[in-house]
Formats: C-alpha cells, sequence, structure tokens
C-alpha cells in the first residue's frame, strides 16, 4: 500500500492552525535534550502524550492544599477534594457533552472494556432481575474489527470464553479501511454488542461509525466505542455519536497516567452490575448481602485517583482553550505534509490509508530492507521519539504481511520541523544500514 500523495520540492507549507512554538513553551519535558545534546523530538503521542505545566500545577496543588478522600469524612479537606473530584467530573463530561451521572472514572481505556465486559458476564448470575437485562451467554454474538487494539480485542475474547458467546469481526480493506461489506450478516440478531475503535492506534483510520452503529441499532445490539485515539485529537460528541459506551485515557490526551474514561447511556449503566465492589460503590451492607449505588459510584469502588481526574479536568480546560476544531485541522496539516514528506522517501511504504481522508494522525510505515526496530534505534539516537512494533494491534499487522512498523504520532505541539526532521532520520536509517533507494545496495 504505498502511498501516493506528492509534495513539490521547495513547496511553501500554509501555517499550521496551532501556534507550536507557543504550545511548546508549556510543556516542560519539550526544552529538555536527548541522546548527547539533541532536541527532542518526540512522535510517540498515540502512546502517551506529554504534559502541560498546567496539568503538572493542577495535581501539585491538590496534594500541597486540598489532599484527602473524596466522599469520605466530614472536615474542610475532604469536602475540598469531594467538589474537586466532582467539578472535574462535570468539566469532563460537558468536553464529550455528557451529563456528569453518566461519566464512570476507571484506571484507562483497558480497565473501562474490562469494566464493561465483566459487567455484561456478571448479569448473567446476578440475582436482581433488573441486572439481567444485558446479560451474554451461549447462542450470543460479540462484534469486533480486525483492526481493533489489543485492549478492545482480548477483553471480548475472554468474554465469550467466560459465557459461551461467539465472537466475530469486520475485516479490513488493502489500503487500511474496514471492510463493511459483510456488516449486514457480522451483525445480526445474535448481536449482543459490536465494540469498535474511532480511530485505529496503527493505521490512523477514522471508521464510518455512523454505519456500524446504525445497524447495531437495527438488531438491538449495544454499542461501544473505543475513543483512546479519538477523543484527544478531535471534537467528540456523545449524542451525535450514538453509541451505549464510550472510553478513553487521560495519559493520551495530556492528563496523568492512571485515570481513564467510561461513559455510558445512564440507562444502560443502570441496568448493569458492578464489577469490583467494595468501598464507595454500596447503599446497605449486611451480613447477609449488600445493595449498591446508582451509576457512575456504582463503578467507582475504593477511594478514587483523585489527583489524576483532576489533572485531567486540567487538560480537558486545556485542549478547550486551544479548540478541538483546530486540534483536529492541525493534526490533518501535519498528517498530509507526513505522508508527502514520506512519499519523497525511496524504500517507505505507508501502512494504512494513502491520504487524509476520514484519516488522523498515527502514520506507520515500513523501510525496505530495514527492520522496523532498527529504524527505531537510528531515530532515538538523532532525538527522534517513535514507536515500534505491532503497537498492540497484532493481528493488524499479520493482515498487511509486515513483522511491525515504526509509527509516528502528532499532537498539538508537533510542527513542520518535528516532520522534516522524521524524514531526514529515515534517510539517516538507508544511509547507516548501506540501503539504497528502494533495495538493499
Amino acid at each position: 500500500m504505498t502511498q501516493t500523495v506528492s509534495r513539490p520540492a521547495g513547496a511553501p507549507q500554509a501555517p499550521l492552525p496551532l501556534d507550536v512554538e507557543a504550545i511548546r513553551a508549556d510543556f516542560p519535558i519539550l526544552g529538555r535534550t536527548v541522546r548527547n545534546g539533541r532536541r527532542l523530538v518526540y512522535l510517540d503521542s498515540g502512546a502517551t502524550s506529554q504534559k502541560p505545566r498546567s496539568v503538572l500545577d493542577a495535581e501539585r496543588d491538590f496534594y500541597e492544599n486540598h489532599n484527602a478522600a473524596p466522599h469520605r469524612g466530614a472536615h474542610q479537606l475532604a469536602e475540598e477534594a469531594t467538589g474537586l473530584y466532582e467539578a472535574a467530573r462535570a468539566t469532563i463530561g460537558a468536553f464529550i457533552g455528557a451529563p456528569e451521572n453518566e461519566i464512570v472514572f476507571t484506571r484507562n481505556t483497558t480497565d473501562a472494556i474490562n469494566t464493561v465486559a465483566y459487567a455484561l458476564s456478571n448479569a448473567a448470575t446476578a440475582k436482581e432481575p433488573a441486572f439481567r437485562r444485558y446479560a451474554v451467554g451461549q447462542g450470543d454474538e460479540i462484534v469486533v474489527t480486525e483492526m481493533e487494539h489489543h485492549a478492545n480485542l482480548v477483553p471480548w475474547q475472554q468474554l465469550c470464553e467466560r459465557t459461551g458467546a461467539t465472537l466475530r469481526w469486520l475485516g479490513l480493506t488493502d489500503d487500511g479501511r474496514l471492510d463493511l461489506a459483510n456488516l449486514a450478516t457480522v451483525v445480526n440478531d445474535r448481536t449482543k454488542l459490536v465494540a469498535v475503535t474511532q480511530q485505529s492506534n496503527i493505521l490512523g483510520t477514522i471508521n464510518p461509525l455512523g454505519d456500524i452503529v446504525a445497524r447495531a441499532r437495527e438488531v438491538g445490539a449495544l454499542v461501544l466505542v473505543d475513543g483512546a485515539q479519538s477523543v484527544p485529537h478531535q471534537p467528540v460528541d456523545v449524542t451525535a455519536l450514538g453509541a451505549d459506551f464510550l472510553v478513553f485515557s487521560g495519559h493520551k490526551m495530556l492528563g496523568p497516567t492512571g485515570v481513564g474514561v467510561l461513559w455510558g447511556r445512564y440507562d444502560v449503566l443502570d441496568a448493569l452490575p458492578p464489577f469490583l465492589t467494595g468501598g464507595s460503590m454500596i447503599e446497605v451492607v449486611r451480613m447477609e448481602g449488600s445493595t449498591f449505588m446508582p451509576p457512575p459510584q456504582r463503578f467507582e469502588a475504593g477511594v478514587p485517583m483523585t489527583a489524576q481526574v483532576i489533572g485531567l479536568g486540567a487538560a480537558v480546560e486545556y485542549l478547550q482553550r486551544l479548540g478541538m476544531d483546530k486540534v483536529e485541522a492541525h493534526e490533518q496539516a501535519l498528517t498530509g505534509y507526513a505522508l508527502a514528506r514520506l512519499a519523497e522517501i525511496p524504500g517507505v511504504t505507508v501502512i494504512g490509508p494513502p491520504d487524509t481522508v476520514a484519516r488522523g494522525g498515527a502514520v506507520s510505515f515500513t523501510v525496505e530492507g530495514i527492520h522496523p526496530h532498527d529504524v527505531g534505534q537510528v531515530l532515538d539516537d538523532l532525538g527522534i521519539a517513535v514507536r515500534v512494533g505491532h503497537h498492540c494491534a497484532w493481528p493488524v499487522v499479520r493482515r498487511y504481511g509486515v513483522p511491525a512498523t515504526t509509527r509516528a504520532t502528532f499532537y498539538v505541539h508537533t510542527g513542520y520541523d518535528d516532520i522534516d526532521a522524521l524524514a531526514d532520520g529515515i534517510r539517516s536509517a538507508q544511509q547507516f544500514f548501506g540501503v539504497a533507494a528502494g533495495g538493499v545496495s
């Protein structure tokens, strides 16, 4: 799938929608050097994003001035901690167009998906009839796609093993898009849930969720959208999305590690039993049994990751100040430029859509004659941070017959100079390994 975008030599580039230099000044880590004084070129935001000073300050302020367990204690610090925690919930909910009582905090996207998967299997053995509505069992089917991150694949495989349900999936086209030719047969009357990524972490593909959601609605299936790679990079509104669940991680959207979000339609959340149980999520506890709080507290057992939630709220506020429309346009411009620069280098093949149509800022590629890990090592020596491997999407690299890829992912602080450094670094790798244009010399 060699991409065909071309860039006229010496053509001037349109100004980027975001002020890259001003944004870089907000990120302390981008001021450091690596590998013997080289400028850090960070092109691995798809794995984890760097954090602006406002996020670091928000976490530090909590620990220095308000540290206490939310929803516990009658003292002032506990009241302040509760207020900050719940204010962040409201901020994060508004960011995706959701009421705060539909926002459940988890550790990350993986944790959020597992929360849903275990709730669906727990429903089969729940004592309360109201919790059995979405039970999954033998004869039922779960549908995923071949492009899913392992986090949106393995939990559904395990759900099927626990319940006797069957896993089915939609395949991929040669140019890195979902093959929807058999959507009507794969998603059928036996389907209980469809789990699909909004944007692929390895291919950059932005999927046509409207068609998938519409088909799921026709057969009465739930829809879970993996937004780990979309919520940080484009405007997302859950009402327009039309799904039942949306999951995403804080650390991929300028926020702290250790915090993620499960959004669910309230009527669906309210019909699900909990996954983790213990303190905070209970109504009444007796030795004979317990009853549970309504959502979202039902799914937040134990003392929550308070500082991280507050930090994620600060990250959302930072993105809101930039404007998600501008963030999306910024990355689209960078992606087009990156595809054009890589097209200039013989022997480089992009794995994924060849243009910027329905495509985000994740560009995975191979270099003929050089293993992706070796490409990554040379780039690292030049101060360029990229990801190499199967990117937790092993079925994708198998589908396209490559052992791995080198992946560059962009964000708000990425500039044209970073893309130029990547292109120059790839040429340096070819020179280092003695690879001529398009093959081994």
